[in-house]
């Protein structure tokens, strides 16, 4: 009996970012991630779940790794503990600093067309989703 295919990771938009998320996630920096909840409405896709294993996918959208997720938490933006923000592996050594990087990445062109709302905003009510993953292969 085979496996089905594992769905796939996509961390950021192809380019300088992902490049730079998959290093992380390679070099072990990287074991959790942010996303907003409606990033899952517009793919139709089912909220991560433990023991969900992924494709990690580089900017060629080339396999180049395994991941498994291990905790998930649903929250509101302004909840995001430091401890997450850490372990994000971006080098953020403060919440703050950590909201001003996202509010960026979330605000800019990519997110918004990903969207589909040219004025898509965040605030501290909006619901993200606090994925803890581990490096499997």
């Amino acid at each position: 009996m085979t496996e089905p295919p594992l769905s796939h990771a996509e961390f950021g938009f192809p380019g300088p970012l992902r490049d730079s998320l998959v290093a992380s996630i390679l070099s072990g920096a990287k074991t959790t991630t942010t996303s907003l909840l409606v990033e899952y409405a517009v793919e139709g896709d089912p909220l991560p779940a433990v023991g969900r294993r992924q494709a990690v996918i580089d900017s060629a959208g080339q396999p180049v790794a395994i991941i498994e997720t291990v905790q998930v938490d649903q929250v509101r933006l302004d909840q995001v503990p430091l401890s997450h923000v850490i372990d994000e592996g971006e080098g953020h050594v403060s919440v703050a600093q950590w909201r001003v990087d996202h509010e960026q990445y979330w605000h800019g062109e990519e997110m918004r067309s990903y969207l589909t709302d040219p004025a898509f905003t965040v605030r501290d009510e909006t619901a993200v989703i606090l994925e803890r993953f581990q490096l499997i292969s």
